[in-house]
């Protein structure tokens, strides 16, 4: 049976960040992506000149009128922006209770603009922390989350991981995924940590511009093969090799001029690009 993956999020015109790139990730991973809009963008490579809220209302008349009638195997929540979005979302997925759920806290775009109101970030962790399955912060949003400035070592970020999950769910098995791509290093190394087992996944370093979408490309990719896989742990190795593989396939894309987005099709396409 092909899972059904939904993700809720804001739309990045470029196709590298946003919904499009969700859904990109979550098929190239083998699952049908649905996808409910949060709020709109005037977005490039380079910046983001503008963003158009959608109305709390039409965000859960979307999502009523999604899950009324379709299975969702796993959902991804990535930019809201708003308070009152996040509470409206929060509510819907309390209502219909999805089986899994990964929070990538999305704060601040590739270009440094930001993309959540500074007021809502206590909504987030109150409203959608609490319900959230995985939560797929970076060091930055790490710091804001928890009011502290960022982690700036491995030691540091073993502490971090700890006091995130701190603040989720612990009814039922939750997990941290804490990305260090932001450590000066020659390696990127993430934890991934559910209260007991802190699991260091290590991969090289690739020196690219392009990794426009990154993070929201990584969350999409473990819902969908958490969805297919029903082994946390697994499937997000198996994302992290995928958007690993996609960042070192990115430089064969020529989107714009500014960070450029990742390969999310590097498999699918490899015979057809020389």
């Amino acid at each position: 049976m092909i899972k059904n993956t939904l993700t809720i999020a804001g739309v990045d015109p470029s196709g590298g960040a946003g919904i499009l790139a969700d859904v990109k990730a979550m098929s190239a991973l083998g699952t049908f992506a649905t996808a409910v809009i949060a709020a709109l963008t005037a977005q490039n490579t380079q910046s983001v000149t503008g963003i158009l809220p959608i109305t709390p209302d039409f965000i859960g008349l979307q999502m009523d009128t999604l899950f009324q009638d379709v299975r969702i195997d796993g959902v991804k929540i990535g930019m809201l922006g708003h308070e009152p979005v996040i509470k409206m979302v929060a509510d819907k997925l309390e209502k219909y209770q999805p089986p899994f759920i990964v929070l990538d806290p999305v704060m601040v775009a590739k270009s440094g603009d930001l993309l959540l109101e500074e007021k809502a970030v206590s909504a987030l962790i109150e409203a959608l922390m609490t319900q959230a399955h995985m939560i797929t912060p970076n060091l930055p949003e790490a710091g804001v989350i928890l009011n502290r400035r960022a982690p700036e070592s491995i030691k540091e970020m073993y502490k971090v991981a700890e006091h995130l999950h701190a603040l989720m769910n612990h009814s039922r098995e939750s997990w941290v995924l804490l990305k260090g791509g932001h450590l000066p290093s020659n390696d990127t190394i993430d934890l991934l940590f559910n209260g007991d087992k802190m699991i260091e996944i290590a991969n090289p370093k690739i020196h690219t511009k392009n990794t426009h979408g990154t993070g929201c490309s990584l969350s999409s990719a473990i819902c969908a093969l958490q969805a297919r896989l029903q082994d946390v742990p697994e499937a997000t190795r198996q994302a992290v090799a995928f958007i690993h593989q996609s960042i070192a396939h990115a430089d064969l894309l020529t989107v714009g001029h500014g960070h450029g987005p990742i390969h999310h099709f590097h498999k699918t396409w490899q015979n057809e690009v020389q």
